[in-house]
């Protein structure tokens, strides 16, 4: 094969497999994204140099105007000093009246009250169902961190810093006793397999950029 046509293919694929990664965020506006049951996003969302900052004034949730079943999704964040934040997935209205999904969580670890309750309920875990790694690579607040979930025929997983941290298969009896132990105990209905994306809103300034997701 001449090297001409060697390079042609490769930068065609490249280009191929970077087509497939979609952006959230378009880093001038709110476009794609929506208040629950379509109403207006908060004035707490705004955009500055290129990133989506809530500000800590009310913002609200913002669902993603897509749902999406198997995808990679990717970010940067970070969050004030005793900041608390998360981005959900299989969003769904569950009993026609809560927005739930699972949530990748966003925490000050050592300073936010919920964080300090350790397990489930700190950065990168599987909100109030599984416990991250105990060695996670977490920067601290006020610095940016990368994070990435990945979810395959019911098989998610939580990145952070380029690390692995948390993983389960929604298709297993473990997933339902990790359920059954949860918050989501009651929630009929809950995560079933595909949904909207939602930034969630809990009163504290955080920042994000990055915002894009790969559909498998």
């Amino acid at each position: 094969m001449k090297a001409s046509l060697f390079v042609f293919l490769v930068l065609g694929a490249c280009r191929v497999i970077a087509a497939d990664a979609v952006s959230l965020f378009d880093g001038k506006s709110l476009a794609g994204w929506t208040g629950p049951d379509g109403a207006k996003p908060g004035a707490g969302w705004v955009v500055v140099d290129g990133e989506l900052h809530l500000n800590g004034e009310k913002g609200g949730n913002l669902l993603s105007e897509k749902e999406y079943t198997n995808f990679a999704l990717e970010w940067e964040w970070k969050v004030e000093e005793g900041g608390n934040n998360g981005i959900k997935y299989w969003v769904t209205k569950v009993g026609g009246k809560e927005w739930l999904g699972i949530e990748y969580q966003m925490i000050d670890d050592a300073k936010h009250p919920d964080g300090l309750k350790g397990g489930s309920h700190t950065t990168a875990s599987i909100y109030d169902i599984k416990a991250p790694a105990a060695d996670k690579p977490l920067n601290p607040p006020g610095q940016w961190n990368s994070s990435r979930v990945v979810v395959q025929d019911g098989k998610i997983e939580h990145w952070l810093n380029g690390k692995l941290v948390c993983a389960a298969d929604t298709t297993t009896d473990a997933w339902k006793t990790m359920i059954a132990g949860s918050k989501f105990k009651s929630k009929e209905g809950f995560a079933p397999g595909k949904g909207r994306i939602m930034l969630t809103d809990h009163h504290d300034k955080v920042w994000m950029r990055g915002l894009k997701i790969t559909e498998k």
